[in-house]
């Protein structure tokens, strides 16, 4: 099976990288984010050991120091370097053994969807989770991920799972600092209907393409287009059937943009088919028209999509 977002890899220096492309055939390496490398001094232990976390910068730096060649627009690491696929279907049902919270998240979700559809990934995948992780579940197919996205809403009647409470959301807000007021964003947030709380620990559900979705995606949606600066556009919603995948698709109605491509996990699942959007992002040109990317720096400052038609509505009397 070729890599898909979500995934992880090990390297054969135990570097351990996290996958945020599907992969092409005929592709000789896998495009990816390094996570975290061996430290003996490092606060994460697994069975490899002890590492230490790298966040975005953190990881190119260290990159730029020791493998300058993996270092693109993302981390390119070679097939040639991969010593271990971490795959998160494969590792749920041994994971779910060793933690009740988690169990309880996954056979309510395995009642209603092929259990091989269902994965975890973060630092439970790679063994590297703390006390305080959250719970990151993967859900393959989007008729799948639907269908756990409504059970976890039922759940949440039941009392079996706890919606998300307001220093939560605060929290949440203040890590992804979007360019939205905090009203707007919860608003788009709880209407996505993938997350929860159970116990004291917060998850969230995350969409990957199953095989024959797979099969839909052309790979040069991950090529970086003619780039013509930053534009802000009001435009209709055509098509918003992979608004959960990565990057997140809206196919749009307007005079000069095709599609809204976004490469931050902050605007997925963003807007619905019929709705009206505002965005702002960078128009790039590509040989199949013209296309706006939100999501080009990891901040995404100065970048946002928001449904104007779901906040009218939440805004009307």
């Amino acid at each position: 099976m070729k890599a898909r977002i979500r995934d992880f890899v090990v390297t054969k220096q135990d570097w351990i990288f996290s996958v945020v492309s599907y992969e092409f055939p005929g592709e000789e390496s896998v495009k990816c984010l390094l996570r975290y490398v061996p430290d003996e001094r490092g606060e994460r232990v697994s069975e490899r050991g002890r590492y230490r976390k790298l966040d975005f910068y953190e990881g190119y730096k260290f990159l730029m120091r020791h493998r300058p060649e993996y270092v693109k627009e993302v981390h390119i690491v070679p097939k040639a370097d991969i010593a271990e696929f971490l795959r998160p279907e494969e590792r749920l049902p041994g994971i779910a053994e060793r933690e009740a919270k988690i169990r309880i998240i996954y056979d309510l979700m395995r009642g209603h969807v092929p259990p091989d559809r269902i994965g975890i990934t973060g630092s439970f995948l790679c063994s590297l989770n703390g006390e305080g992780s959250d719970y990151d579940f993967v859900v393959y197919g989007r008729k799948n991920f639907n269908t756990v996205r409504a059970v976890i809403e039922e759940a949440k009647e039941t009392g079996v799972i706890q919606d998300l409470k307001e220093g939560t959301w605060r929290q949440i807000y203040e890590k992804r600092n979007p360019e939205l007021s905090y009203e707007q964003f919860v608003r788009h947030e709880k209407r996505k209907r993938n997350r929860g709380v159970i116990g004291n620990t917060y998850f969230d559900i995350l969409y990957v393409r199953d095989l024959a979705e797979i099969k839909l995606l052309d790979s040069r949606i991950y090529v970086q287009g003619e780039r013509k600066g930053y534009a802000k556009i009001t435009a209709e919603v055509k098509d918003a059937s992979f608004a959960f995948d990565s990057p997140a698709i809206y196919k749009i109605e307007h005079p000069e943009i095709n599609e809204v491509l976004c490469f931050t996990h902050t605007y997925t699942g963003q807007a619905l088919e019929g709705e009206t959007i505002e965005a702002r992002g960078v128009v790039e040109k590509t040989g199949d028209g013209t296309r706006l990317v939100v999501g080009t720096t990891r901040e995404a400052k100065g970048e946002w999509i928001k449904s104007l038609s779901l906040i009218e509505n939440s805004s009307s009397p």
